[in-house]
């Protein structure tokens, strides 16, 4: 296949967890092969943060949301240019490594051979970091995956909000039972049953499109004895009482995809629904959450 030359912009920012928050801000945004993103530290402390994209990309969209991100005068040092032919999702993805969280290690197809016969493998293959264990909030809930593993056997589980579907994949690995999966935005409803049958757990994993709870198939599977939940700040606290609703007395919730400030906000409204927090994982700016449903 011949490649085409790439598109690239790039911009400065001036510290580590800065370009942190940033380049998850933006691995959200894209998905699967739309863009490539890199953050790097210059001598000077300062973080050079790139976007390869194989379209040129919308100058004023991308400036827009890099000032909402990291403020106006980072994004007024965003620069735009054209790169040599490069296939930058394959290479940025062979320098991930094999990420061990537990008993799970979630690894890329080039990684294959290094994960030992112990562990319960999690293959993705995705275009960005976010959403192939690299991410902390990805790291947090698969800990506290395994940690409730440790002690039960949870049988009727959700992930809401999939993504690439790692962990619904880790819970049917580990449990060898059926697990809803689901998510708003359709192409990751299509990666997600995608990598469930890579990693031979397709026949466990239903993956659907859904907002929120508003489906179907949520009101045939309750109660739920664990939901996983790897979103975002707003939207968590927005489903804390649908979340209640649906889960069973004593089951539990692992929420993740807020950063730590945004913890206690968080933890307050499921409070308020009857959930209390059990566990507090932090990670990398991140916080991850477990929490269980009174009786």
């Amino acid at each position: 296949m011949q490649l085409t030359p790439t598109h690239r912009a790039s911009f400065s920012i001036g510290s580590e967890n800065a370009a942190r928050r940033v380049v998850d801000v933006l691995t959200e945004v894209f998905f699967e092969g739309d863009a490539a993103v890199a953050a790097f530290e210059q001598p000077d402390g300062q973080w050079d943060v790139t976007l390869h994209f194989a379209d040129p990309p919308d100058q004023a969209w991308l400036r827009e949301l890099v000032a909402n991100s990291a403020g106006i005068q980072i994004a007024d040092t965003l620069t735009f240019d054209t790169v040599e032919a490069k296939d930058w999702v394959k290479a940025s993805l062979e320098d991930l490594v094999p990420v061990p969280a537990g008993r799970f290690v979630v690894h890329g197809s080039h990684d294959r051979e290094r994960v030992t016969p112990n562990k319960l493998a999690i293959e993705i293959e995705a275009a960005l970091a976010f959403g192939t264990g690299h991410h902390g909030t990805t790291r947090g809930c698969l800990l506290l995956l395994d940690h409730v593993l440790k002690s039960s056997r949870p049988r009727n589980l959700l992930d809401l909000g999939t993504g690439t579907g790692v962990l619904a994949i880790a819970a049917a690995k580990a449990l060898h039972r059926a697990v809803l999966a689901s998510d708003i935005d359709p192409p990751s409803v299509r990666v997600a049953a995608e990598n469930a049958s890579l990693n031979e757990v397709g026949h466990h994993v239903r993956v659907i499109r859904a907002t929120g709870f508003a489906a179907p198939d949520f009101g045939k599977r309750v109660p739920f004895d664990l939901v996983l939940a790897n979103i975002l700040a707003n939207p968590l606290r927005q489903l804390a009482s649908p979340m209640a609703r649906h889960l069973a007395p004593g089951g539990r919730v692992i929420l993740s995809g807020l950063l730590t400030h945004q913890a206690p906000a968080v933890i307050a409204a499921y409070r308020a629904r009857g959930l209390v927090p059990l566990r507090h994982l932090r990670i990398e700016g991140w916080s991850s959450l477990l929490l269980r449903k009174l009786s």
